[in-house]
Protein backbone atom coordinates (compact mmCIF):
# COMPACT_ATOMS: atom_id res chain seq x y z
CA UNK A 1 0.00 0.00 0.00
CA UNK A 2 1.40 3.39 -0.97
CA UNK A 3 0.50 6.20 1.38
CA UNK A 4 0.38 9.88 0.48
CA UNK A 5 3.17 12.29 1.36
CA UNK A 6 2.45 14.58 4.28
CA UNK A 7 1.67 18.07 3.01
CA UNK A 8 1.89 21.15 5.25
CA UNK A 9 0.85 24.59 4.04
CA UNK A 10 3.39 27.42 3.69
CA UNK A 11 6.22 24.95 3.12
CA UNK A 12 7.55 22.37 0.66
CA UNK A 13 8.26 18.74 1.51
CA UNK A 14 10.02 17.67 -1.70
CA UNK A 15 13.62 16.62 -0.98
CA UNK A 16 14.68 18.01 -4.34
CA UNK A 17 13.23 21.44 -3.55
CA UNK A 18 14.60 21.43 -0.01
CA UNK A 19 18.03 20.59 -1.40
CA UNK A 20 17.73 23.49 -3.83
CA UNK A 21 16.99 25.86 -0.93
CA UNK A 22 20.14 24.68 0.85
CA UNK A 23 22.50 24.61 -2.13
CA UNK A 24 21.42 28.03 -3.41
CA UNK A 25 21.76 29.55 0.10
CA UNK A 26 18.14 30.57 0.54
CA UNK A 27 18.48 29.01 4.00
CA UNK A 28 21.53 28.50 6.24
CA UNK A 29 21.51 24.70 5.95
CA UNK A 30 19.45 21.56 6.47
CA UNK A 31 19.10 22.52 10.14
CA UNK A 32 17.85 26.05 9.42
CA UNK A 33 14.93 26.55 11.88
CA UNK A 34 12.61 27.39 8.96
CA UNK A 35 13.18 24.01 7.29
CA UNK A 36 10.64 21.15 7.76
CA UNK A 37 13.46 18.73 8.64
CA UNK A 38 13.88 17.01 11.99
CA UNK A 39 17.18 18.82 12.64
CA UNK A 40 15.56 22.12 11.67
CA UNK A 41 12.58 21.51 13.94
CA UNK A 42 14.90 20.57 16.82
CA UNK A 43 16.92 23.75 16.36
CA UNK A 44 13.71 25.79 16.43
CA UNK A 45 12.68 24.18 19.72
CA UNK A 46 10.15 21.56 18.61
CA UNK A 47 10.03 18.78 21.18
CA UNK A 48 9.73 15.10 20.31
CA UNK A 49 6.43 15.00 22.20
CA UNK A 50 4.93 17.82 20.13
CA UNK A 51 5.95 16.17 16.84
CA UNK A 52 4.52 12.79 17.87
CA UNK A 53 1.32 14.50 19.02
CA UNK A 54 1.06 16.22 15.63
CA UNK A 55 1.53 12.90 13.79
CA UNK A 56 -1.09 11.16 15.94
CA UNK A 57 -3.62 13.93 15.29
CA UNK A 58 -3.27 13.93 11.50
CA UNK A 59 -2.95 10.16 11.00
CA UNK A 60 -1.89 8.55 7.71
CA UNK A 61 -3.78 9.08 4.45
CA UNK A 62 -3.78 7.32 1.07
CA UNK A 63 -4.82 10.45 -0.85
CA UNK A 64 -2.93 13.71 -0.99
CA UNK A 65 -3.96 16.27 1.58
CA UNK A 66 -2.55 19.42 3.18
CA UNK A 67 -2.40 20.08 6.92
CA UNK A 68 -2.32 23.55 8.42
CA UNK A 69 1.08 24.56 9.80
CA UNK A 70 -0.88 26.16 12.63
CA UNK A 71 -1.76 22.67 13.91
CA UNK A 72 1.93 21.82 14.29
CA UNK A 73 2.43 25.10 16.18
CA UNK A 74 -0.60 24.33 18.34
CA UNK A 75 0.89 20.97 19.37
CA UNK A 76 4.15 22.64 20.33
CA UNK A 77 2.42 25.43 22.21
CA UNK A 78 0.42 22.93 24.29
CA UNK A 79 3.56 21.01 25.21
CA UNK A 80 5.67 24.06 26.07
CA UNK A 81 2.90 25.65 28.09
CA UNK A 82 3.13 22.63 30.37
CA UNK A 83 6.91 22.25 30.48
CA UNK A 84 8.72 25.51 29.64
CA UNK A 85 10.25 27.56 32.44
CA UNK A 86 9.07 31.17 32.59
CA UNK A 87 11.56 34.00 32.44
CA UNK A 88 11.55 37.67 31.52
CA UNK A 89 13.16 39.13 28.40
CA UNK A 90 12.76 42.48 26.68
CA UNK A 91 13.21 42.31 22.91
CA UNK A 92 12.91 46.00 22.02
CA UNK A 93 14.14 47.69 25.21
CA UNK A 94 13.53 51.20 26.47
CA UNK A 95 14.63 52.40 29.90
CA UNK A 96 12.04 53.01 32.63
CA UNK A 97 13.22 55.25 35.49
CA UNK A 98 11.24 55.07 38.74
CA UNK A 99 11.89 58.58 40.01
CA UNK A 100 10.79 58.11 43.65
CA UNK A 101 12.72 54.85 44.13
CA UNK A 102 15.87 55.32 46.28
CA UNK A 103 19.04 55.68 44.21
CA UNK A 104 21.56 52.91 44.76
CA UNK A 105 18.98 50.57 46.33
CA UNK A 106 18.55 47.02 45.06
CA UNK A 107 16.11 44.33 46.17
CA UNK A 108 14.98 40.92 45.01
CA UNK A 109 11.64 39.35 44.17
CA UNK A 110 10.52 35.79 43.58
CA UNK A 111 8.87 34.94 40.25
CA UNK A 112 7.21 31.58 39.54
CA UNK A 113 8.97 29.14 37.22
CA UNK A 114 5.76 27.62 35.89
CA UNK A 115 2.26 28.61 37.07
CA UNK A 116 0.90 25.38 35.57
CA UNK A 117 3.10 23.41 38.00
CA UNK A 118 3.61 25.43 41.21
CA UNK A 119 5.75 22.59 42.58
CA UNK A 120 8.52 23.70 40.21
CA UNK A 121 9.14 26.63 42.54
CA UNK A 122 10.38 30.14 41.86
CA UNK A 123 13.51 31.99 40.82
CA UNK A 124 14.96 35.27 42.07
CA UNK A 125 15.09 38.49 40.05
CA UNK A 126 16.74 41.76 41.10
CA UNK A 127 15.03 45.14 41.02
CA UNK A 128 16.43 48.67 41.09
CA UNK A 129 15.58 52.26 40.14
CA UNK A 130 16.06 51.65 36.40
CA UNK A 131 14.60 48.73 34.49
CA UNK A 132 14.17 47.78 30.84
CA UNK A 133 10.65 47.41 29.44
CA UNK A 134 9.27 46.79 25.96
CA UNK A 135 8.98 49.87 23.74
CA UNK A 136 5.47 48.67 22.81
CA UNK A 137 4.38 49.01 26.46
CA UNK A 138 4.46 52.83 26.27
CA UNK A 139 2.74 55.45 24.14
CA UNK A 140 3.18 59.21 24.59
CA UNK A 141 -0.39 59.64 23.33
CA UNK A 142 -2.71 56.73 24.20
CA UNK A 143 -5.06 55.12 21.72
CA UNK A 144 -8.57 53.90 22.68
CA UNK A 145 -8.58 50.95 25.12
CA UNK A 146 -4.80 51.18 25.61
CA UNK A 147 -4.08 49.85 29.12
CA UNK A 148 -0.33 50.07 29.30
CA UNK A 149 1.91 53.02 30.18
CA UNK A 150 1.25 56.60 29.11
CA UNK A 151 1.61 59.94 30.96
CA UNK A 152 -0.96 60.30 33.76
CA UNK A 153 -2.50 56.96 32.80
CA UNK A 154 -3.77 54.18 35.08
CA UNK A 155 -1.57 52.22 37.45
CA UNK A 156 0.24 49.27 35.88
CA UNK A 157 1.89 46.35 37.62
CA UNK A 158 5.51 45.39 37.08
CA UNK A 159 5.44 41.58 37.03
CA UNK A 160 6.23 40.26 40.51
CA UNK A 161 7.13 43.72 41.82
CA UNK A 162 5.45 47.12 42.33
CA UNK A 163 2.57 49.13 40.98
CA UNK A 164 3.71 52.14 38.96
CA UNK A 165 2.14 55.24 37.41
CA UNK A 166 3.71 56.85 34.33
CA UNK A 167 4.53 60.56 34.73
CA UNK A 168 6.24 61.39 31.44
CA UNK A 169 9.07 60.59 29.05
CA UNK A 170 12.16 61.95 27.34
CA UNK A 171 12.05 62.04 23.55
CA UNK A 172 14.88 62.40 21.06
CA UNK A 173 14.85 64.92 18.22
CA UNK A 174 13.51 62.24 15.84
CA UNK A 175 10.59 61.50 18.16
CA UNK A 176 11.93 58.19 19.50
CA UNK A 177 11.57 57.50 23.22
CA UNK A 178 14.86 57.62 25.16
CA UNK A 179 13.51 57.21 28.71
CA UNK A 180 10.17 56.74 30.44
CA UNK A 181 9.50 58.14 33.90
CA UNK A 182 7.18 56.74 36.54
CA UNK A 183 6.54 56.68 40.28
CA UNK A 184 5.87 53.58 42.33
CA UNK A 185 3.68 52.70 45.29
CA UNK A 186 6.14 51.34 47.89
CA UNK A 187 3.51 49.40 49.82
CA UNK A 188 0.67 48.13 47.60
CA UNK A 189 -1.86 45.70 49.04
CA UNK A 190 -1.45 42.15 47.75
CA UNK A 191 -4.12 41.16 45.30
CA UNK A 192 -5.07 44.76 44.66
CA UNK A 193 -6.69 45.13 41.26
CA UNK A 194 -5.52 47.81 38.86
CA UNK A 195 -6.91 49.01 35.55
CA UNK A 196 -3.58 48.89 33.75
CA UNK A 197 -1.74 45.89 32.37
CA UNK A 198 0.93 43.73 33.97
CA UNK A 199 4.27 44.52 32.34
CA UNK A 200 7.40 42.37 32.20
CA UNK A 201 10.78 43.98 32.82
CA UNK A 202 14.48 43.28 33.38
CA UNK A 203 16.71 45.08 35.89
CA UNK A 204 19.21 47.39 34.15
CA UNK A 205 21.94 46.52 36.66
CA UNK A 206 21.87 42.77 36.01
CA UNK A 207 20.41 42.46 32.50
CA UNK A 208 22.41 40.53 29.90
CA UNK A 209 22.47 41.31 26.17
CA UNK A 210 21.15 38.67 23.79
CA UNK A 211 20.45 38.13 20.12
CA UNK A 212 16.93 36.97 19.30
CA UNK A 213 15.84 35.47 15.99
CA UNK A 214 12.17 35.73 15.10
CA UNK A 215 11.02 33.13 12.58
CA UNK A 216 7.94 33.20 10.37
CA UNK A 217 6.79 30.84 7.61
CA UNK A 218 9.47 30.31 4.97
CA UNK A 219 6.87 30.90 2.23
CA UNK A 220 4.24 33.61 2.07
CA UNK A 221 2.05 31.49 -0.26
CA UNK A 222 0.05 28.72 1.42
CA UNK A 223 0.72 26.40 -1.56
CA UNK A 224 4.19 27.34 -2.83
CA UNK A 225 4.64 24.16 -4.88
CA UNK A 226 1.25 24.35 -6.56
CA UNK A 227 0.81 24.00 -10.32
CA UNK A 228 2.16 26.81 -12.53
CA UNK A 229 4.21 28.23 -9.63
CA UNK A 230 7.92 28.64 -9.07
CA UNK A 231 8.25 27.92 -5.37
CA UNK A 232 11.26 30.25 -5.10
CA UNK A 233 9.04 33.17 -6.10
CA UNK A 234 6.89 32.44 -3.03
CA UNK A 235 9.67 32.85 -0.46
CA UNK A 236 8.75 35.10 2.43
CA UNK A 237 11.25 38.01 2.68
CA UNK A 238 10.29 38.46 6.34
CA UNK A 239 10.77 34.83 7.37
CA UNK A 240 13.69 35.83 9.63
CA UNK A 241 14.10 38.95 11.74
CA UNK A 242 17.23 39.28 13.87
CA UNK A 243 17.08 41.51 16.95
CA UNK A 244 20.27 42.52 18.74
CA UNK A 245 20.67 44.30 22.05
CA UNK A 246 17.75 42.45 23.64
CA UNK A 247 17.81 42.28 27.45
CA UNK A 248 17.31 39.01 29.37
CA UNK A 249 17.61 37.81 32.95
CA UNK A 250 21.17 37.07 34.05
CA UNK A 251 20.13 33.56 35.13
CA UNK A 252 20.05 32.56 31.45
CA UNK A 253 23.85 32.82 31.35
CA UNK A 254 24.01 29.92 33.84
CA UNK A 255 21.60 27.94 31.67
CA UNK A 256 23.84 28.60 28.68
CA UNK A 257 26.89 27.34 30.62
CA UNK A 258 25.07 24.08 31.30
CA UNK A 259 24.23 23.87 27.60
CA UNK A 260 27.85 24.56 26.62
CA UNK A 261 28.94 21.64 28.79
CA UNK A 262 27.07 19.26 26.47
CA UNK A 263 29.53 20.07 23.65
CA UNK A 264 28.86 19.11 20.04
CA UNK A 265 26.36 16.46 21.08
CA UNK A 266 23.81 19.13 21.92
CA UNK A 267 22.86 19.53 18.22
CA UNK A 268 21.35 16.02 18.28
CA UNK A 269 18.49 17.01 20.58
CA UNK A 270 16.08 19.86 21.14
CA UNK A 271 17.60 22.89 22.85
CA UNK A 272 16.30 24.05 26.27
CA UNK A 273 13.03 25.97 25.88
CA UNK A 274 11.70 28.95 27.81
CA UNK A 275 8.62 31.08 27.84
CA UNK A 276 9.57 34.73 27.62
CA UNK A 277 6.62 36.17 29.55
CA UNK A 278 4.10 37.99 27.35
CA UNK A 279 6.31 37.45 24.29
CA UNK A 280 6.43 33.80 23.21
CA UNK A 281 8.31 30.50 23.49
CA UNK A 282 12.03 30.53 22.71
CA UNK A 283 14.96 28.13 22.78
CA UNK A 284 18.73 28.48 22.82
CA UNK A 285 20.23 28.14 19.36
CA UNK A 286 22.06 24.81 19.22
CA UNK A 287 24.92 26.19 17.11
CA UNK A 288 25.41 29.84 17.99
CA UNK A 289 24.28 30.21 21.61
CA UNK A 290 27.05 30.22 24.20
CA UNK A 291 27.48 31.67 27.67
CA UNK A 292 29.42 34.65 26.27
CA UNK A 293 26.94 35.27 23.43
CA UNK A 294 23.32 34.36 24.06
CA UNK A 295 21.24 33.55 20.97
CA UNK A 296 17.57 32.54 21.15
CA UNK A 297 15.25 31.27 18.42
CA UNK A 298 11.54 31.92 18.62
CA UNK A 299 9.75 28.58 18.56
CA UNK A 300 6.16 29.80 18.55
CA UNK A 301 4.02 32.70 19.71
CA UNK A 302 2.09 32.44 22.97
CA UNK A 303 -1.28 32.01 21.29
CA UNK A 304 -3.22 32.50 18.09
CA UNK A 305 -6.71 31.98 16.77
CA UNK A 306 -6.19 28.36 15.66
CA UNK A 307 -8.76 25.89 16.97
CA UNK A 308 -8.10 22.22 16.18
CA UNK A 309 -11.02 20.07 15.05
CA UNK A 310 -12.48 17.84 17.73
Amino acid sequence: IEFARLGIDHTVMSKRKLRQLVEQNYVSGWDDPRMPTLCGLRRRGYTSHSIRDFCERIGVAKSANTVEYALLEHCLREDLNDTAERTMAVLRPVKLVITNYPEGQTETFEVENNPVHPEQGTHTVTFSREVWIEADDFLPEPIPKYKRLYPNGPECRLKGAYLITCTGCKQAADGSIEEIYATYDPDPADGRKVKGATIHWVDCQTAVDAEVRLYENLFSDAQPDGPDKNFLDCLNPDSLTVLTGCKVESALVEEAKKYDAEGEGRTAKTAPGFQFMRVGYFCMDSRDCHADHLVFNRSVLLKDGFKPAK
